[in-house]
């Protein structure tokens, strides 16, 4: 059994990194309300805790895998039982909660891309007794909904950030490319993009039918020519806006949030400018240690505030340091 003195240890290192740097059910695909300290933990007894980490990736997201990769390695390393499941459906992702909460896990890890849509199914959770740690999205709403902890970036302020490089790279009109309905993160992203940039447009596509984004991030571009930067919220949309601007033969830059083996080479090769990186590895692997302190030792973590995994930025200074990470699937 890993001592709480132990994982106390891995707690404080992890924490202390955090403040230097800075998405299926038992029936799906494997792919109440009240403050934090309201909650009192029961000591633990019995069998290693179960967690069902609930997110609204797709399966075989490049992001998400990384968040899948740390909360397994995460249960490894603790002797903690973590089943994923993802489903982008917000009423779907709903339904995995409530079968994780018929099962009586011992805890849950929930990404909220739709905070109101899973409101109930997640205050149903603490209602039962179940520790819940939000995690990505939903940073406003996860103290009112009753979780002990959210781990992940602002993202308003991850958009004021690369906006004002942007700015600093000397460009005038910024695109903002939002690629899910209804993903209240993405707003917030491109908001703080406004705030810090100024003057941004957004444009909406459907990250599921990628030749369309294309398309449609080209036709923007045409139009409007004195466009020079574009901002895509997702690594698989700044692929496709690269060869967009391309085919617009658009003089536009493009700067993406978030890192995997194809923005890693691009930005090696100059057509990514550089990538928000909020670190998701981490958003799997913290709340599992989370989890198991506040269930062995009744331990909590940000005193009612969001434990920040970003953002940090990738471009051509830090590259080499953290492509080989990324290549093993932690970064």
């Amino acid at each position: 059994m890993f001592s709480i003195k132990k994982l106390a240890g891995v707690a404080a290192i992890a924490a202390a990194g955090l403040v230097l740097s800075a998405c299926s059910g038992p029936s799906a695909d494997n792919s109440s309300s009240g403050s934090p300290s309201s909650q009192a933990a029961a000591p633990s007894t019995g069998g290693p805790l179960k967690v069902a980490v609930v997110t609204h990736g797709s399966a075989g997201d490049a992001f998400w895998n990384v968040v899948k990769n740390g909360a397994e390695q995460a249960g490894k390393d603790l002797n903690v039982g973590v089943d994923y499941y993802s489903d982008g459906d917000p009423g779907n992702q709903a339904k995995l909660i409530d079968n994780a909460v018929a099962q009586k896990v011992g805890g849950l890890v929930v990404s909220m891309a739709n905070p109101q849509a899973l409101q109930t199914s997640i205050q149903n959770a603490v209602k039962a007794g179940i520790p819940v740690v939000t995690i990505n999205s939903g940073e406003d709403s996860s103290a009112q909904f009753g979780a002990i902890a959210h781990v992940g970036q602002s993202e308003g302020l991850a958009g004021q950030g690369a906006g004002q490089r942007l700015k600093a790279a000397g460009k005038t009109k910024l695109l903002c490319v939002i690629h899910e309905a209804g993903n209240i993160g993405q707003n917030q992203r491109c908001d703080g993009a406004k705030q810090s940039f100024g003057n941004v447009t957004t444009l909406q596509v459907d990250i599921s039918n990628p030749t369309d984004a294309q398309a449609r991030i080209r036709g923007a571009l045409q139009s409007d020519p004195s466009i020079d930067a574009v901002l895509a919220l997702n690594s698989q949309v700044a692929a496709r806006a690269v060869d967009a601007a391309k085919e617009a033969s658009s003089k536009a830059q493009v700067a993406t949030f978030d890192l995997n083996a194809d923005v890693v080479a691009a930005i090696k090769a100059g057509t990514i400018l550089f990538a928000v990186d909020q670190q998701q590895y981490e958003q799997g692997y913290l709340p599992i240690v989370f989890l198991k302190l506040y269930k062995e030792n009744g331990n909590t973590i940000g005193g009612g505030h969001p434990v920040q995994t970003g953002p940090g930025f990738v471009d051509k200074t830090n590259i080499d340091t953290i492509a080989p990470y990324a290549q093993r699937g932690t970064r």
